[in-house]
């Protein structure tokens, strides 16, 4: 958000577009709990929190 209105200022307006475009996914991410960049990142082989603090309970209870 912050570089979006650091470059609005510097170069061009268009780039607040990008600041309402992460508004919007913020916003509906609150209430739909999916957002474009968790489908990015799954790519990408990123796992979870949730999904890494159970393999980490998991672990612990295992090594007890």
């Amino acid at each position: 958000m912050l570089a979006s209105i650091i470059f609005a200022h510097f170069f061009s307006e268009c780039w607040l577009l990008l600041g309402v475009f992460a508004g919007f996914n913020l916003f509906q991410s609150a209430f739909s709990n999916w957002c474009p960049m968790m489908s990015v990142l799954r790519l990408f082989g990123i796992k979870s929190c949730e999904k890494e603090l159970n393999l980490m309970r998991e672990k612990r209870e295992t090594s007890l």
